[in-house]
């Protein structure tokens, strides 16, 4: 038995090293050439071949969403692939669903190119543009939550459905050893076409967090690109439920501020869930939203609240929150964002309680 074992452990080190060097001689010794992409059945791009699908894109002023930045791990970088480039990687199947594969979806950040292809692409992602902005402001909303002012330099304005992201450049430092993108909301109104601003949460380690909470200065200047998006406010007379966490915030204070800009009285509530006090932020400013709009409700909730706090709201975890306050599904259309997590459990509890799948509208971050 030991002998097999033996085998077996040489055979599986032996493959993977063959594995390494196989990515490394197409990474550093294949020469692919210049090859041609042709988007739409009409713009065709010669490109140096070699690199993702997504990173050439964006090189060509094509800018596809990515909320991971190319890592495989958001789905969002789909395109149609007219070209027979070979089978699905182990990395885009978590993320392609069958009716997709029959229709030839692909992860862009995951695919290289290598020879000539025929692309399809949502006509809107030609639209996105590419901005340089400078840091207006930088503010702490709370222990690991900084709000991220970005003035607009060239082009001087930007248009967007509030609800909607962005992507943001990080430059090569410390962390990384080229640019990286990252996707974040907006937390502006989209009627302050000059400027956005960003909720930006701290996560120990990530490359774009760490960059802005720790090196990140008034007057840099940054690189962004968008909009993206199909988080926004449909035009309808359903009262709303709104949910989200931490960061989560930003698109749906977006949201809240074009509906008081446009005085749209709809029924809305909205629950934010913290764990600690020490997590809640803009707390008065939803108070004023509650003044704006007679028929808006702030229901903030404490999973964990200190011991002696004076805290007097609601106390649990969201979904409790919601599921008590949720009467019926009648009538009701929904708005999530934060964790994936987060956002199974909420859809969870407003499905059970009658609104349909399709009008529940989430937006998703890791």
């Amino acid at each position: 038995m030991s002998h097999i074992m033996i085998a077996i452990l040489v055979s599986g080190g032996l493959f993977s090293f063959l594995a390494v060097i196989m990515v490394i001689a197409d990474n550093t010794i294949a020469d692919y050439g210049e090859v041609k992409i042709t988007v739409n059945n009409d713009e065709e791009l010669k490109v140096e071949g070699g690199k993702p699908l997504l990173k050439t894109l964006m090189e060509e002023d094509i800018f596809i969403p990515s909320a991971c930045g190319g890592r495989g791990s958001c789905g969002l970088c789909k395109v149609k692939v007219n070209t027979d480039i070979g089978g699905y990687l182990p990395t885009e199947t978590p993320w392609i669903e069958e009716e997709e594969q029959k229709e030839n979806i692909r992860l862009s950040c995951q695919i290289k190119v290598k020879q000539d292809v025929e692309i399809e692409i949502p006509e809107e992602y030609l639209n996105v543009k590419e901005f340089e902005t400078k840091v207006a402001g930088i503010r702490d909303l709370t222990h690991d939550i900084k709000e991220i002012t970005l003035k607009l330099i060239e082009p001087e304005t930007i248009e967007f459905k509030a609800g909607q992201f962005i992507q943001l450049r990080v430059p090569e430092y410390k962390l990384t050893d080229e640019p990286v993108y990252r996707a974040y909301s907006m937390a502006s109104s989209p009627s302050r076409k000059n400027e956005i601003e960003l909720e930006i949460r701290y996560v120990p380690e990530g490359i774009c967090t760490t960059y802005a909470h720790n090196y990140l200065k008034e007057g840099d200047k940054v690189i962004i690109n968008g909009p993206y998006g199909e988080f926004y406010l449909r035009d309808n007379d359903r009262d709303i439920i709104f949910i989200a966490g931490g960061s989560g915030m930003a698109p749906i204070k977006s949201i809240i501020t074009f509906m008081a800009e446009e005085n749209i009285q709809r029924k809305a509530k909205y629950f934010f869930g913290a764990r600690s006090q020490k997590d809640l932020f803009l707390v008065d400013r939803m108070k004023e939203f509650e003044e704006k709009l007679s028929n808006f409700e702030f229901v903030p909730a404490l999973s964990d609240p200190e011991e002696n706090s004076n805290w007097e709201g609601e106390t649990g975890l969201i979904t409790e929150i919601v599921d008590k306050y949720l009467e019926s599904g009648e009538n009701k259309e929904a708005y999530l964002c934060g964790s994936p997590g987060m956002i199974k459990a909420c859809v969870e509890v407003l499905t059970d309680n009658g609104i349909p799948d399709e009008l529940i509208y989430f937006d998703e971050f890791g």
